[in-house]
């Protein structure tokens, strides 16, 4: 049972067929695609892609299909362009309301500074402008707001969160921030109740199978919430039973995996969704293995094979190409080092470069 369920998530996160369509229809796909690693979060969005470059991915930010931002957990993701006001403004409220007391203890923002940030940033940035983070500080020290000692992000979040700012690609190597209204006006809002369904429809779609806790704890809200989302969605969901558990996933027919075909190997980036999405993640580990379900280790860029996790990675770059170093937690059959080599290859093909891996 446990390999079924491992072999549909797979399928639904894309990770064992590539998409045919956009960057903003896989987005769109997953409802929010965690994105504070900006890098790792375009290859994550990238290998769901045939054909996909990093290019290709970043382009979709600038051309405004995607947007990142911070609309759930007080974490950046990337959402498409028509979700964010909904995913923001359903979301966003609890984060605000459980940091309130620390931001007016350890940096003193209030309701009252906010709303000067607010003013003194929406001038600045009025009439379709974007500008990089130490502009918007600039602006704001002007006009005697400290923005040192991280005062200035923790305020920049708060008006992210209050649907305000997003970010608005890059000018050279520089993050921009925008203004949310004007960037994506198109955006739309969503009621409570259709939000919430909307959400979970989209989630256990793209992530199922999965508990109800596992969505609460990715959606970042209550179980009760989790259960008036569900319900909402039932039309668009089934359920069954995986260890015991009950597990939701979208209604569309099970996609046929055969067992015994060649090893599927994948790079995950760190904080990709098939590891950061569940609040259990003991299902990505192989039986015995000497990772830790628990702790920051599989929220590491990971080498995954037939959706398990078997180590880590990481790249280094130089004229040549990039370099894949990896640590595993055990030997791989040789039909497994010949996916992982294809796996480097399409990495160093998403990069414009050469992929090469240092076992």
């Amino acid at each position: 049972m446990a390999a079924d369920l491992v072999r549909l998530r797979l399928s639904n996160q894309h990770l064992a067929r590539a998409s045919d369509g956009n960057p903003e229809d896989v987005v769109a796909w997953f409802g929010a695609v965690q994105a504070q690693d900006y890098l790792g979060a375009l290859w994550g969005i990238g290998q769901r892609l045939a054909r996909a470059t990093e290019a290709v991915v970043e382009a979709a930010e600038a051309r405004r299909a995607i947007v990142r931002t911070w609309p759930m957990r007080g974490t950046l993701h990337f959402v498409a362009a028509a979700d964010a006001r909904w995913i923001t403004q359903l979301l966003a409220p609890r984060i605000l309301a459980r940091h309130s007391a620390r931001w007016r203890r350890d940096f003193g923002i209030d309701a009252r500074l906010v709303a000067r940030a607010d003013d003194i940033l929406t001038r600045e940035l009025s009439g379709g402008k974007r500008l990089a983070r130490e502009r918007l500080y600039a602006a704001l020290e002007t006009r005697r707001i400290r923005t040192a000692g991280s005062r200035g992000l923790h305020l920049l979040l708060c008006l992210a969160m209050r649907g305000r700012l997003c970010l608005a690609g890059r000018i050279g190597k520089q993050h921009s921030f925008a203004l949310l209204d004007e960037w994506i006006p198109d955006a739309r809002s969503l009621d409570r109740e259709a939000a919430l369904a909307t959400l979970a429809t989209r989630y256990f779609s793209s992530h199922g199978p999965a508990t109800s806790r596992d969505f609460a704890w990715w959606a970042g809200i209550t179980t009760a919430d989790a259960n008036v989302a569900i319900d909402g969605a039932q039309r668009q969901l089934l359920s069954e039973s995986f260890e015991g558990e009950r597990h939701w996933f979208g209604a569309s027919p099970r996609p046929r995996i055969a067992r015994t075909a060649p090893p599927r190997v994948r790079l995950l980036p760190g904080y990709d969704e098939y590891t950061v999405g569940y609040a259990d993640r003991a299902p990505l580990l192989e039986k015995g293995s000497r990772l830790a379900a628990r702790g920051m280790g599989l929220l590491s860029p990971v080498v995954v094979i037939d959706g398990l996790v078997v180590g880590t990675w990481k790249r280094s770059l130089d004229r040549q190409g990039v370099t894949i170093d990896t640590q595993l937690a055990r030997e791989l059959a040789r039909d497994e080092r010949d996916a992982l080599q294809t796996a480097v290859a399409g990495y160093g093909r998403f990069l414009g470069l050469e992929g090469r891996w240092h076992g």
